[in-house]
């Protein structure tokens, strides 16, 4: 017979599908597995209606063989076949979709769905094949035929024998190139690797003859080659199973088969909807912290399957960043796919499942915050910073989902807490909830602005992460009540005699004070006396937005703009070294200002800033000691 032409507007378009449109070449054999489950679907459908037809689901099977020596990979089924009309109007006409049509006319029963929709999945087999054959008897017919086509030059349709109905694609592997390995199509443990990755849930069972050694019966230690026809698949996936019939055994096990992590994870969440958008979950919160999950390289995201078929290993739309460490995967039959089947059309059933999916994890943790605390806080100590960066991220759009879950490092409960049970425990005449931000808990508790809060009993939250202060910037408030620093310049709780003692000390020691603020330049915008100093001679609390801490990240990041904190240095007028200060100022201002360094460097030192000026530092601190 001669050869025929595509019946498409150009060999470009054909070019065009085999080089441009799918990003992995061993997709080819995911497509063509997907039409061989939909060719068995078909009977099954046809099955449902016409009582002279049975549907024995043990007889329908796809089949995989490999033969190095010709160089061919031939995929069979039990399928439906196709008529030498069929073959013409499927294979001929480029992006005519047999399945599609077939979806059309025969909306799905009984729980199953045509996986193909755009005709298109065929013709990846020429990005492995230089040749592809296709020999196909129909259901009720006595004749079969073969469709065979080297690509864009077209194709023939001539009858052929086979005996049974179904199909057979006939892939002619290309030879290898510099740039291209095509062996590995021929090799047994890619296929089955590749059927695994992509084709494990397709609902019938893929087999393959699979070559192992065994120890030959009767002897000790000689051994033999032996094939045998395995099922390479495991068809029924675990997502569409009841939850009943599952065990944490069996989610462990999920986990750990499709390398999700090589740990145990902390809690599985198995999610069926059957609403505007249908689809089915399964979702895990692991234990350990993946080792690049705070670099460039890390990729969130979920599996995505369609109908039991691999789509994306990771697609990031379906986890908000907050959520980013979540692992798992998503099934649904209700996705608009893209002609490759790579990729997700943006569309309201995207975007409504990834939606569902936030708020059932934001649920299910804020059940294990209740009621396995434990588990929760092993989770946050992971996590956490994640969930703060949420908060900060987006300025603060996700802060109302989050901060629920917030947890921080407690002065009286020597232990994390949440915001709630801190508010909890508020006195009715504390105005604001008090944090203390720096680098272990250790560090801050030392810290002389924690005296004066604590002694006034309140609870004080220890921020030791970078983003803790950013974070709750953005908040501003829980419960309506606000966030306040204890290096503020103002505490909210100063009695007014307290306040009056300071202020006439602030009015009779103001030359000094402003001796003091000359000598140290533009280093600090005030000197002054303290309010919160009780023990300590000196501290340095800042004035505005931009805290210490904050500073000091601020400076360690690449793009670095030199953000400075308002610093205030702060001066125990109760403290001896007040006195010492003041005969300086009256006696000898040249050591007032030897004093006055000192002072500053001492509070530099205190809050983990460095000395600008180290050398200049010792002298003084030889000049004092001389």
């Amino acid at each position: 017979m001669a050869k025929k032409q595509f019946k498409a507007e150009s060999k470009r378009l054909l070019e065009m599908m085999i080089n441009s449109i799918y990003s992995q070449k061993e997709v080819f054999l995911r497509e063509l597995i997907s039409n061989a489950s939909d060719a068995i679907d078909k009977i099954y459908y046809k099955a449902l209606t016409d009582e002279g037809i049975r549907f024995d689901k043990d007889s329908y099977y796809i089949k995989v063989s490999a033969d190095k020596d010709s160089r061919t990979l031939t995929i069979t089924d039990t399928g439906i076949g196709m008529t030498k009309e069929e073959l013409e109007k499927n294979l001929g006409t480029i992006a005519k979709s047999g399945s599609l049509a077939f979806k059309t006319e025969n909306e799905a029963k009984d729980g199953h769905d045509i996986i193909g929709q755009f005709g298109v999945g065929f013709y990846a087999a020429f990005m492995a094949a230089d040749v592809v054959t296709v020999i196909s008897k129909a259901l009720g017919s006595d004749e079969a035929f073969k469709w065979e086509s080297k690509g864009t030059d077209g194709y023939r349709i001539v009858s052929h024998d086979k005996d049974s109905i179904g199909t057979e694609v006939i892939l002619k592997i290309k030879e290898n190139t510099e740039e291209e390995d095509f062996d590995e199509f021929l090799e047994e443990y890619r296929l089955k690797a590749i059927i695994k990755k992509y084709s494990d849930f397709i609902r019938y069972p893929i087999k393959m003859d699979v070559t192992e050694r065994k120890k030959k019966e009767g002897t000790e230690d000689e051994y033999e080659d032996v094939t045998e026809e395995q099922v390479i698949n495991s068809m029924v996936p675990i997502w569409r199973k009841n939850k009943s019939e599952l065990t944490d055994e069996d989610y462990e096990n999920f986990y750990k088969e499709k390398h999700y992590g090589f740990d145990k994870p902390l809690k599985h969440i198995h999610i069926k909807v059957d609403g505007a958008a249908r689809y089915n979950a399964i979702l895990y919160v692991p234990e350990q912290i993946p080792f690049d999950y705070y670099t460039k390289e890390f990729e969130k995201g979920l599996e995505l399957y369609s109908n039991g078929v691999l789509i994306m290993e990771k697609c990031s739309d379906l986890l908000p960043d907050y959520f980013s460490f979540v692992k798992g995967m998503v099934d649904s039959e209700d996705l608009s796919l893209n002609i490759s089947r790579e990729m997700l059309q943006q569309d309201r059933q995207l975007k409504l499942i990834a939606k569902n999916i936030k708020n059932k994890i934001k649920k299910d943790l804020q059940s294990l915050l209740k009621d396995d605390r434990e588990t929760f806080v092993k989770f946050f100590e992971t996590f956490g910073r994640q969930l703060k960066y949420g908060v900060y991220s987006d300025f603060g759009a996700n802060k109302e989902d989050l901060q629920e879950l917030l947890m921080f490092y407690s002065s009286k409960e020597k232990k994390l807490v949440t915001l709630d049970e801190y508010v909890s425990r508020m006195s009715d005449d504390q105005k604001y909830i008090y944090y203390a931000s720096g680098e272990s808990h250790e560090r801050i508790e030392k810290l002389p602005q924690t005296e004066v809060v604590t002694d006034k009993g309140y609870e004080i939250l220890y921020f030791t992460d970078e983003v803790d202060e950013f974070a709750i910037k953005m908040l501003m408030q829980y419960k309506e009540k606000e966030f306040k620093s204890v290096s503020s310049g103002d505490l909210g709780f100063e009695d007014d005699d307290k306040t009056s003692d300071n202020e006439a000390e602030d009015n009779g020691n103001q030359e000094l004070f402003e001796h003091m603020k000359q000598v140290l330049s533009d280093k600090v915008k005030d000197v002054r006396a303290s309010k919160r100093l009780k023990s300590h001679p000196v501290c340095l609390s800042t004035e505005g937005e931009v805290s210490i801490e904050m500073e000091k990240i601020l400076k360690a990041m690449p793009n670095n703009q030199n953000v400075k904190a308002d610093k205030v240095l702060e001066i125990n007028v109760n403290h001896d070294v007040f006195s010492a200060l003041k005969e300086a100022y009256e006696n000898d201002k040249e050591k007032l200002g030897l004093y006055t360094n000192l002072l500053y460097n001492q509070a530099l030192l205190i809050e983990g800033l460095p000395i600008h000026d180290p050398v200049e530092f010792t002298n003084d601190m030889c000049k004092v000691m001389v």
